[in-house]
């Protein structure tokens, strides 16, 4: 019955030939910073999405952002290969406490092979990773030590 379900719901997505526009009409999970603010952050769970993230974007809403969900605590640089906008870039510790945040990180340049595009962050044991768009984490204050709420 499940399989039925799934090859239903592929069928009609593809009938249709509408994509998600917006990620409201993807998986999402309220992030709750600090201050009370909340982001709606894609969740990024699967391989392909966290690979994918958030390229090829030409704009994120300012209260939307990617949430990269590690299965184990580790150190985990991040790059924007095939970014098109800055992102600040926020490490969690399994308690949701903030352990690392890069802000202002550029696109790599257009043309860049990944291989050569800089590595960010990563310095600090982490499971959980918070992409923004630039100028957030300064503007929420936000601050290694303090808890976000997801």
């Amino acid at each position: 019955m499940r399989r039925v379900v799934i090859a239903f719901a592929a069928l009609f997505l593809c009938a249709c030939g509408e994509k998600p526009t917006s990620m409201q009409d993807l998986s999402a999970t309220e992030v709750t910073l600090p201050n009370g603010v909340k982001i709606m952050a894609q969740s990024m769970r699967d391989r392909v999405d966290m690979v994918r993230g958030l390229m090829f974007r030409d704009s994120l809403p300012p209260d939307r952002g990617a949430l990269f969900f590690h299965g184990l605590d580790n150190n985990y640089p991040y790059f924007t290969y095939q970014y098109k906008i800055p992102v600040d870039i926020v490490w969690l510790d399994r308690d949701e406490r903030i352990v690392e945040v890069v802000p202002n990180v550029p696109p790599c340049p257009p043309g860049t092979a990944a291989s050569a595009c800089p590595a960010y962050g990563g310095h600090a044991k982490a499971r959980y990773v918070l992409q923004l768009n630039a100028g957030l984490a300064a503007k929420n204050d936000l601050r290694v030590g303090e808890r976000l709420d997801f």
